[in-house]
């Protein structure tokens, strides 16, 4: 069975990118494929450094990489800070990136895996400042990178009061790129 994880750049228990990417794992359960959402703030990751990770990768970090290296694809909602992504998400990238010293069969989370990008941000760009810079950090690693990312402006007047857009336009567009992702990461699978 294809797996794709969905994710969210934030540790905001509100987050709009939170409920975006939530509604991209649905779309793409209805594909047929297994979609885990993982939260980062379950994880407690430290910030990265050489030196802890010279000491052993903590094992919170480990259990993220596998469940990483069980997965085709990628549904990802970054925020934007500062025009970038979040520090959080860097973080995360950051470790999952590297081979784990601690369990030799996990190495990047990242490589051969295909990702769907897409931002929430209250400003009128949508987070696209954030959605190039992920972009090239995750192609960098050897990720294949959907073409159809989204970004979602006014994103704070952009969900209903059950979590869904109001934008049927929108709504669409997230269907869209969840149903490419596991279309494409079940291709992967296949082979």
């Amino acid at each position: 069975m294809t797996k794709i994880i969905a994710l969210a750049g934030s540790l905001k228990n509100q987050s709009v990118n939170k409920r975006l990417v939530l509604i991209a794992a649905k779309a793409a359960e209805q594909t047929g494929v297994e979609v885990q959402y993982l939260d980062l703030a379950d994880f407690n990751i430290p910030l990265f450094s050489e030196d802890l990770e010279a000491e052993g990768t903590p094992a919170n970090v480990n259990d993220l990489k596998a469940l990483f290296a069980g997965s085709q694809g990628i549904l990802l909602a970054t925020p934007e800070y500062n025009g970038s992504i979040s520090g959080v998400l860097k973080n995360a990238i950051d470790w999952l990136s590297r081979p784990s010293n601690t369990s030799s069969d996990i190495g990047s989370a990242f490589h051969g895996k295909v990702v769907g990008l897409m931002a929430a941000s209250p400003g009128g760009l949508g987070g696209i400042r954030g959605l190039s810079h992920t972009r090239d950090i995750l192609f960098n690693l050897g990720a294949i990178i959907s073409p159809g990312q989204l970004a979602l402006a006014n994103a704070y007047a952009a969900f209903d009061e059950q979590g869904q857009l109001v934008d049927s336009t929108m709504a669409e567009r997230v269907q869209q790129l969840a149903q490419e992702v596991s279309r494409l990461a079940t291709a992967i699978n296949a082979t």
